[in-house]
């Protein structure tokens, strides 16, 4: 199994520094690109759909050398006919390869994904390969614990933490995420960094989450690359990423790359289905597997025997440059515990 990559973008998904994200993800990625853009985190706007939409255009320009298939997928509400538990207008999840979130509320996007169908195939999706991306609210959402942003900053009400989706815990590691980490729309007058709230507010809220809660600030126009296959993070953009813990604070800039292992002890567990119900893990397995069952050429089995020489030596860039080689041959390494093979 081949565990797909994740980034967080503390805003500007459309932005110069986003599309470079966006980009340098893409160019990982053997074959067809194939990206779901899901509309839930702004639902209950009535113009979800355009916001969705702002977002797909932006990347099959950006992307258009890839020459992607952009699906918007408009999981708004639960209840409703568009629906995250409706498989119909969920379909294109189970190709994807890059799946988007992005802006909207964070406790609307943790409330209607919460124990969906939509949130397991996203689940299902990344652990067998498919890169996530989360901006702004939907950077929130998926951490532990949410800070209530609109609650807080619009309605005024006090201090207070939700739960958030808790992606992590799948991987026995506690995050929680807060964009627009260094917002300065407020000027002198008002402090609106971390996400607004302001400075105040905002060490109130940590308070209130577990001691060893890791926290994960993405100053705007910035993100991270997580890779759980070399075990590493990369900072992009054009600031700063801040890892916050209970008695520490470290600022790694844009180039900067640490250990995964900063954030948490990073555990694959087996079965890969593990929290994810069985009949939906079942169908996106089914969905994700070629009808084409031809056999791998006898150079890329070559290639292969050689990466896994290279990662028995511990030679990481060496594995990372043979994966590319053998992706160029139209073929996908997937890393389990019974060792490598080859889809198409």
């Amino acid at each position: 199994m081949t565990v797909g990559r994740i980034a967080f973008l503390g805003s500007g998904e459309t932005s110069l520094a986003g599309g470079r994200i966006f980009e340098a993800l893409a160019r990982l990625i053997s074959g067809p690109l194939h990206v779901s853009v899901l509309e839930t985190p702004a639902g209950f706007e009535l113009n979800a759909s355009i916001v969705a939409a702002r977002v797909g255009d932006f990347l099959k320009t950006r992307l258009q050398n890839y020459k992607p298939t952009i699906d918007l997928i408009p999981a708004r509400k639960q209840g409703t006919e568009f629906s995250p538990n409706n498989i119909e207008i969920l379909k294109p999840l189970l190709q994807a390869n890059i799946i988007f979130m992005g802006p909207g509320s964070p406790t609307y996007l943790a409330r209607q994904l919460r124990g969906s169908l939509a949130w397991d195939i996203i689940r299902a999706r990344h652990r067998l390969g498919a890169t996530l991306i989360f901006s702004s609210a939907a950077t929130i959402s998926v951490g532990a614990w949410v800070l209530p942003v609109y609650e807080i900053y619009k309605v005024g009400e006090d201090v207070h933490t939700k739960q958030g989706l808790n992606f992590f815990s799948d991987f026995g590691m506690d995050l929680s995420f807060v964009p627009h980490w260094n917002n300065a729309e407020g000027g002198t007058d008002l402090d609106t960094s971390r996400c607004f709230v302001g400075i105040e507010r905002f060490d109130q809220w940590v308070k209130l989450l577990p001691r060893d809660n890791i926290l994960i600030g993405l100053d705007e126009h910035s993100g991270i690359i997580m890779d759980f296959e070399k075990g590493t993070c990369d900072v992009h953009g054009v600031s700063s990423v801040s890892v916050v813990k209970s008695s520490s604070m470290e600022i790694y800039p844009a180039g900067a790359k640490f250990s995964l292992n900063e954030l948490g002890n990073f555990n694959l567990f087996d079965p890969v289905g593990k929290g994810i119900r069985s009949e939906v893990w079942e169908m996106v397995l089914n969905a994700s597997k070629t009808n084409d069952q031809e056999a791998p050429p006898d150079e890329a089995l070559k290639l292969l025997e050689q990466r896994k020489d290279a990662r028995s030596r511990k030679d990481f860039a060496e594995s990372d440059r043979l994966r590319e080689e053998i992706a160029a041959l139209g073929w996908i390494v997937q890393d389990g515990k019974e060792g490598q093979k080859l889809t198409r």
